[in-house]
Order: C-alpha cells, then structure tokens, then sequence
C-alpha cells in the first residue's frame, strides 16, 4: 500500500517560480572581460559561436546570453567545422540560439523586439568581401551595414546597456567612422579599449564569407567601441542659440 512520504522529507525550493532574473541575481556575479554573468548579453553576426562558448564556458552557464547568426544552420554546418558543435554546447548551457537574424532588422525580429540587453556585441561586423577593402563602395557597405546595426541595437538597449562593436584599427577600416555614424543617431562613445582575441580563449574569428569561410583572419590592431544611450537633455533654443 502507497503511504506518502512524511513532510519533512520533501523539499520544494521557494525559488521554483521565480524569474530568470531572480534566478540570475541570487547567483555568484562572474567576469569575463566586459562582460557579466548578471548581464542579459545578445551576441551579434556570430561565425562558428566560439566567442558565445568563450562567455559562456567562464561563466558556467549561458542562461543570460542570446547568440545569433545570418546563417541557417545548414549555413553553419557547411561552413564551420566545429559551428555545429559549439550551437549544441551553448544550447546545453541554456543559452537562447537563434539562427538567420539579420544585425540590420533585427529589432523586428518576433523574439528580439520584445527583449532588452545590458550588453549587445557585435564583433568585426563586415558585408562580405564584394570588393578591396578600399574600395570605396565596400566601405559605403560596411559603414551602411554598422549604422543599421547601432539603429537596431539601440532599440533593443536597456537605459544604462552599451553596445560593443570590436573593429580593425588603421586604413581603411578608420574610413567606416564607428563614432561619427553613432554620434548621428543618438549613441555616445563611452570608452575605446583594445581587442586581445586571447583574452578569449577558444575563440575563432571567422572570415564567414568566400571559398574559405573556416579559415580565420588576420586580426592586427583592434579595439572594443563601446557606445551608450545619449540621455543628454536637449538643450532649450536660446541655449541653443547663445550657447
């Protein structure tokens, strides 16, 4: 005959209907960079997500994190070897992978537009090697590809969120003007610090793009642009004005 356990010996966590978020603040805060394990990050134009897997191996979950990508998933077992793989990994971790999102629209996105972030990175965003990298429409491309993204992002910015976009230091690349296209539609620069792929290990830039999308590219000088909300208040006409 069934005979229920005595009271005593059975637990029920307080915590079972609790949020996410109140999941995530009773937890340890874990560092990785710039990034927190308290933070709700959304991850950009991923390649293979190694630099999901990087974030979410340090913080030994992924439950904050949304990574997305252009690709389908066929995209991605085509072309990476190990992108398939590392999805599996991230997902076990519990983190939200979405695939063909495009950085240009992706505040329409059905499950993006009702989120918000602490922090939205997008690393080394680039259209596709169309032409030279000095050429001057690749650059127009490029520059049109980073102001659609900082238009979507802010959308999707929490008040006191920063948006990420690491970017190669130098000629052509100091042509895209990442401050100027920011400035322009309502973000302040906050800091400029420099990019180490090694401060991430297991990461892979990707060049994403042509007959050898796996392979990886030469990275050389680069930084992590970190852009916020302008809450500036508008200033009245005659300060306007008079200055």
């Amino acid at each position: 005959m069934y005979k229920e356990k005595p009271k005593s010996l059975i637990w029920e966590s307080p915590y079972d209907d609790d949020t996410e978020e109140e999941k995530m603040d009773r937890e340890v805060e874990i560092w990785k960079k710039h990034y927190s394990s308290k933070h709700r990050i959304l991850l950009v134009g991923e390649g293979d997500f190694s630099f999901s897997l990087c974030l979410a191996r340090a913080f030994g979950s992924a439950r904050n994190m949304v990574a997305t990508s252009l690709d389908t998933q066929e995209d991605i077992a085509r072309k990476y070897r190990k992108g398939i793989g590392n999805v599996r990994k991230l997902e076990e971790r519990g983190c939200f992978v979405l695939h063909e999102v495009d950085a240009e629209q992706m505040s329409q996105h059905f499950f993006l537009r009702t989120q918000r972030f602490d922090r939205i990175v997008y690393n080394f965003p680039h259209v596709g090697f169309l032409f030279s990298e000095n050429n001057y429409r690749q650059i127009q491309l490029n520059k049109r590809l980073v102001k659609s993204f900082l238009k979507n992002a802010k959308v999707l910015l929490r008040k006191e969120g920063e948006i990420h976009v690491a970017h190669k230091e130098g000629e052509p690349y100091s042509k895209w003007d990442l401050v100027g296209i920011a400035e322009e539609i309502g973000l302040v620069l906050h800091d400029v610090v420099p990019f180490y792929k090694d401060d991430y290990r297991g990461y892979r830039n990707k060049r994403g793009h042509g007959s050898c999308p796996d392979a990886q590219f030469n990275l050389g000088d680069c930084s992590t642009y970190k852009f916020r909300l302008n809450h500036s208040p508008l200033l009245n006409f005659d300060e306007q004005v008079w200055g």
